[in-house]
């Protein structure tokens, strides 16, 4: 064992001492653990080909972050255990997502927390689906450089009411906005500035109307009410408070499957605070062929991506209308939101990019919020999108992070434990064994050895990594090996009782104990395995640990207790029975004491003096 530890570098000396690591748990180092509920399509139970499926997605994403030690295991019919040691809850939450990704037209648009408006909304809302107002009438093209609606911010931007953060996206073989701003035959070039392609939902108060603190609804926002085709959506809208952590749970309830649905409108908020309605899914993430992180023109990271047929086209299409529709080529302003797209990634909106030429070849980039990405930012969501879509929506159940200082405290207070239990059992063995106490020290100190060393094997050529409770499991090995030399010792005492000679009484007391050894080893193995393949989780360890040292038990006591018991025997001071060596016949109540080389006195049967050796030579076998 301690050859193939060193390895290599056995003729380096100097570097043995790194080849002895053991790979320690999040318990007992740091990091994090994660429970996710998987949640099927309509609220059902998922198949355990869909669990098998997103197990292994979610392990490609992790490693895909060259993650170490990292595992993914199911837990019970529709948990999953995420654990990375060494790393931190918000570097392993961006993994766990569904990806469910959408490219969503966007509809709506206004602040998604409360503010300082008017007392009462500017108008009626237009009715689902209803006629412009009065005040708007879109042009022939459906297409105009109107002044447009106030927006999200509060200010006016040039004809451009756009989220924070989003970007002008134009297809990969496009050159800038710039290259495409020349005038154009289209008719939306010459509009009247009195025609607006949209009603305007939000028309500018007056300086001298009241303004309370309160949340935008529908008709505050930017966009065009009139495409929305459910009032259950403008309901959802209005109500919706982006300052909630929770606001999908608020509006959709505990079914993450409701606010992915590609074929209806949703509501979404994204990381700077707005709040958006979306229109139906045209591109969704398995349309997705090529993903990377790169740095653009601009040296700033983006991801970049790549569609397939039926995405290009579907993609080509939507940027196609939104830019002959809402986009002015000549003063390369977007005239509404209307020309904007959300990427949706698990229901969430982590950009809105305005179109500036249309995308017919299905090839183009995310930002993130503010415009960039960080390396970091890039690299996860790639890898994310990458690796596909799970089949299964996922909630959060629990959190688990573990820092280092709380490690090493566990890992120091585990290992007090073993030193205490080990320190009792050898006190015990000193007082009740005497002498034998230094088998059974020598038996537990191998013992101890050949675990030590058997876990840094597994750690090295395994990825085993010791646990908390596989420490728990090592605590417990202590008192398997030292019943092993209890059975043995008292087996032995036992011949010795009977009048035995020790030498006699090592074999026969052996024999009498081996069994009884493989017996009790052999159930407490079973139970080991019958636990590991059962349980889930930190008790996994403790069985593996378990079983593992009863091995190592068995082997011990077979090639290491019984020889030195058997050498030991050989001595003066274990084989003529010294009061200290803990087999002194007259304490033991020997039937005939064999102490020394002292021969029993054979007697007469009329209990007159002893024989003398001629006559007790003549003795019959069975007087003997």
């Amino acid at each position: 064992m301690l050859g193939t530890i060193i390895g290599g570098a056995l003729a380096h000396p100097g570097d043995w001492h790194s080849k002895f690591k053991v790979g320690l748990g999040l318990d007992l180092s740091s990091g994090t653990t994660i429970t996710i509920k998987a949640v099927a399509p309509h609220n059902t139970t998922p198949t355990s080909s869909e669990m098998s499926q997103s197990i292994a997605i979610l392990n490609s994403r992790v490693n895909g972050q060259g993650f170490t030690g990292a595992k993914v295991q199911q837990q019970g019919t529709n948990n999953i255990v995420v654990s990375v040691p060494g790393r931190s809850a918000q570097e392993i939450s961006p993994l766990l997502s569904s990806a469910v990704l959408r490219f969503r037209q966007v509809l709506l648009l206004a602040r998604g927390y409360p503010t300082q408006l008017p007392a009462t909304s500017p108008g009626s809302t237009p009715s689902v689906g209803g006629s412009p107002s009065p005040s708007s009438s879109p042009s022939a093209s459906g297409s105009a450089s109107a002044s447009p609606a106030p927006s999200p911010s509060g200010s006016r931007s040039g004809g451009t009411a756009h989220a924070a953060g989003s970007h002008l996206l134009s297809g990969a073989s496009q050159a800038s906005a710039k290259s495409s701003s020349s005038p154009s035959a289209s008719p939306s070039a010459s509009a009247s500035p009195s025609q607006s392609a949209s009603p305007s939902a939000s028309p500018t108060p007056s300086p001298s109307a009241s303004l309370i603190t309160r949340l935008p609804t529908a008709a505050d926002a930017s966009g065009d009410i009139t495409k929305v085709k459910s009032a259950a959506v403008i309901r959802d809208f209005n109500r919706l408070n982006c300052k909630n952590k929770d606001w999908q749970k608020q509006i959709y309830g505990n079914n993450p499957n409701n606010w992915d649905a590609p074929g209806s409108q949703i509501v979404a908020c994204d990381s700077s605070g707005l709040k958006y309605v979306l229109d139906v899914a045209k591109v969704v993430g398995t349309n997705l062929t090529k993903v990377a992180a790169v740095l653009n023109q601009s040296n700033q990271w983006v991801v970049s991506f790549n569609l397939d047929g039926k995405g290009a086209k579907a993609f080509g299409d939507l940027t196609s209308q939104m830019v002959s529709k809402y986009f002015n080529t000549q003063t390369g302003q977007a005239t509404s939101v209307l020309d904007q797209f959300g990427i949706v990634l698990d229901g969430k909106a982590i950009s809105a990019p305005q179109v500036s030429s249309a995308i017919p070849n299905g090839a183009g980039e995310i930002t993130g919020p503010g415009g960039t990405f960080t390396q970091g930012q890039a690299s996860r969501l790639a890898n994310v999108l990458k690796y596909g879509a799970v089949p299964l929506a996922f909630q959060r159940q629990s959190t688990n992070s573990i820092s280092p200082q709380l490690g090493a405290s566990q890992l120091k207070a585990g290992l007090i434990a073993a030193a205490i239990g080990l320190l009792l059992v050898v006190i015990y063995s000193l007082l009740y064994y005497r002498g034998l106490a230094l088998v059974s020290v020598f038996s537990l100190a191998t013992a101890a050895l050949l675990s030590w060393l058997a876990v840094i094997l597994l750690s090295k050529y395994q990825g085993f990594t010791l646990s908390l409770a596989g420490v728990a499991g090592l605590i417990v090995a202590i008192g398997i090996t030292a019943d092993s030399f209890v059975v043995y010792f008292e087996r032995l005492r036992d011949e010795v009782r009977e009048g035995r000679s020790l030498r006699a009484a090592v074999e026969r007391g052996w024999q009498r104990a081996r069994r009884t050894i493989l017996v009790s080893d052999t159930v407490s193995f079973l139970a080991a395995l019958l636990l590991y393949i059962i349980a889930i989780g930190d008790v996994r360890g403790f069985a593996f640990t378990l079983g593992l040292t009863t091995l190592i038990d068995i082997v011990v006591v077979f090639l290491f207790t019984k020889p030195m018991v058997t050498l030991l025997a050989r001595t003066k001071f274990f084989g003529q029975g010294h009061k200290w060596s803990g087999l002194d016949p007259a304490r033991l109540g020997s039937k005939s004491p064999w102490r020394g080389s002292r021969p029993a006195t054979a007697r007469s049967a009329t209990g007159g003096a002893a024989a003398t050796p001629a006559t007790a030579a003549r003795t019959t076998p069975k007087e003997a």
